[in-house]
């Protein structure tokens, strides 16, 4: 790829990039490293899978009351870090968290295997939980629950789609001399593009 001749549309450039780590067989080809900032201050990551990507942002899903939604509801700036080791390529987006609509997160929720809609319900993820065995109760509970019917989307579980704001493309090279090239979004769908030092 040309760096000093970019392509135009960074969200074209990320679906091919993620193309090639599906296509070289990678172990969780969509999985992202997300920063947020804590309710009560610092700074906290972890890492999470790419569900839908459009001009609108990148999506994910989680439960809302983990620790992690409630420092997107504090403050919705995050980052997000693609990185394929393999391929010598990664990906930052620097964006905001807004909800996806419950018809997005219902619909997405109906695709999820039943143990993992059920897992959904059982755990009151990032709380302490006393051992495994309540871990196993609680799933063995919400399992006997809905015994013999569908299993609807917990209201506290759901999407985020974090918007586009800066995304700067990495893409390894001998002796640390990398391309790197940001994208800043205008707002109205157009692109400043730069190229950095590595």
């Amino acid at each position: 790829m040309d760096l000093d001749n970019p392509p135009a549309d960074p969200i074209a450039l990320l679906r091919a990039w993620l193309d090639l780590a599906e296509e070289a067989e990678l172990p969780n080809p969509t999985s992202m490293t997300l920063a947020t900032v804590e309710p009560q201050g610092g700074l906290s990551a972890r890492v999470v899978l790419l569900k839908a990507l459009d001009e609108r942002g990148i999506v994910f899903y989680t439960n809302r009351n983990s620790r992690k939604g409630l420092a997107l509801a504090a403050d919705p700036q995050c980052v997000l870090v693609f990185h394929w080791d393999v391929l010598t390529r990664q990906v930052v987006v620097e964006g905001k968290a807004s909800l996806v609509s419950d018809e997005e997160s219902d619909a997405y929720f109906a695709t999820r295997p039943r143990a993992s809609q059920l897992g959904a319900w059982a755990s009151d993820q990032s709380q302490p939980v006393e051992d495994r065995a309540a871990l196993d109760a609680a799933y063995a509970e919400v399992e006997k629950r809905f015994d013999g019917r569908d299993v609807p989307r917990p209201p506290h579980w759901g999407g985020y789609r974090v918007s586009l704001d800066r995304m700067e493309f990495w893409l390894g090279r001998p002796f640390r001399l990398h391309d790197r090239v940001l994208y800043v979004s205008d707002g109205s769908g157009g692109w400043s593009i730069q190229r950095l030092f590595p």
